[in-house]
Order: C-alpha cells, then sequence, then structure tokens
C-alpha cells in the first residue's frame, strides 16, 4: 500500500519509515511534487491533522495522513500545545523554543509534562484518527544529542535519558508518534477495502 505523509520533515518521515518497515511505502510531500505551503490554523492538534490530511487527500487525490504533536507543560497551562514547532517565534527554531519554556519553568518545581500526537488518515473517502500519548518531565537543562524538537529537555516517565539519549528505535516503541503509528499501522494491517 502507498501512502503520502503529509510533512517535508525530514527527521518525522525517517522515524515513521522505521516505523512502518516494508507493510507500507511511505511516500513525502516532495514525492508528489507538493511544495503548498499546508495550512495549519486551528486550535488544536485533531483539527490541525485533519487539515493538513484532508488538504492532501483533495488536491493530489491519493490517501495519506498528517499528524501534529504538541508538547504539553502542566504548569503552564499545557502550553505550548498546538504552538509547539513556532513557540519562540515563527521560524520554528528548537534550541530558541527549548530556552521559552526552560525559562519559563525557571523556579517552578511541577516540571510534568507530556507529548501528544494526533494522526489524521485520510483513506478512500474516509478519515480515521490515531493518539499517542506520553507522559515525562521537562529537564532544567538539555542532554543528549539525538532526537529533534524538545527531545534534549524531555525525560519519558519511567526512564532516567531524555529522548535526545535514546537509541530512535528504543524512543520509537514508546514515544506519542510511536504509539500513534502503532495504532495506525495496525489499523492498515487489519483494513478491509
Amino acid at each position: 500500500m502507498k501512502l503520502v505523509f503529509a510533512t517535508n520533515n525530514i527527521n518525522k518521515l525517517k522515524e515513521l519509515q522505521q516505523l512502518l518497515g516494508e507493510k507500507v511505502e511511505l511516500l513525502s510531500l516532495k514525492d508528489i511534487n507538493c511544495n503548498d505551503e499546508i495550512p495549519e490554523d486551528y486550535e488544536t492538534l485533531e483539527e490541525n491533522a485533519t487539515q493538513k490530511a484532508e488538504y492532501i487527500y483533495k488536491k493530489y487525490n491519493v490517501n495519506c495522513f498528517a499528524d501534529d504533536t504538541g508538547l504539553e507543560i502542566k504548569s503552564l497551562n499545557n502550553e505550548p500545545g498546538v504552538y509547539s514547532a513556532r513557540y519562540a517565534g515563527v521560524d520554528k527554531d528548537a534550541k530558541a523554543n527549548m530556552k521559552k519554556v526552560l525559562t519559563k519553568l525557571d523556579g517552578i518545581e511541577d516540571r510534568s509534562a507530556r507529548f501528544r500526537t494526533v494522526i489524521s488518515l485520510f483513506l478512500n473517502d474516509k478519515e480515521y484518527q490515531f493518539e499517542g500519548i506520553v507522559d515525562g518531565y521537562i529537564l532544567e537543562s538539555e542532554r543528549g544529542k539525538d532526537g529533534f524538537g524538545y527531545d534534549p529537555i524531555f525525560e519519558p516517565k519511567g526512564y532516567n535519558v531524555s529522548f535526545a539519549e535514546m537509541e530512535m528505535s528504543e524512543k520509537n516503541k514508546i514515544s506519542h508518534r510511536g504509539l500513534a503509528v502503532q495504532k495506525l499501522v495496525q489499523f492498515l494491517l487489519d483494513y478491509k477495502n
């Protein structure tokens, strides 16, 4: 089965292809010659995922899925949430985003947080959604060189390493995106036309 993943993020694409294995041939936006600035202007992860997937499905007439992910920090009223990628500005600078989070949490004891991913799949004229959540904590400073986004400051519950200190295969088993994709993969394996 061929599926388009509505993203230009090479890191996300690699991470998901590793999870999907050979069961699904994953195509990027580049593979379908899509250079559009895909709209993402809603206030929830669910709405943004739907908006992105539906846009590609309707315009390019291909089965596809899109995700939206947010870091939700309890003591910051679930900020940055839907604004995670552009928390410190429209240039989507991961270092600046992490710095803003660490500055806002300075002196705050409750550092509990969670990553949440919502995947919207448009397949043969129907939409399906899958959610993955991983609970954890925001560290006092960055740790690790791997991963992307907020990975260096997020420690998943039950571990003593940040996402950026984990092997990708280990992270994929427990991450928000990994959990949502596992649900997506299981759905696709069970799917009957």
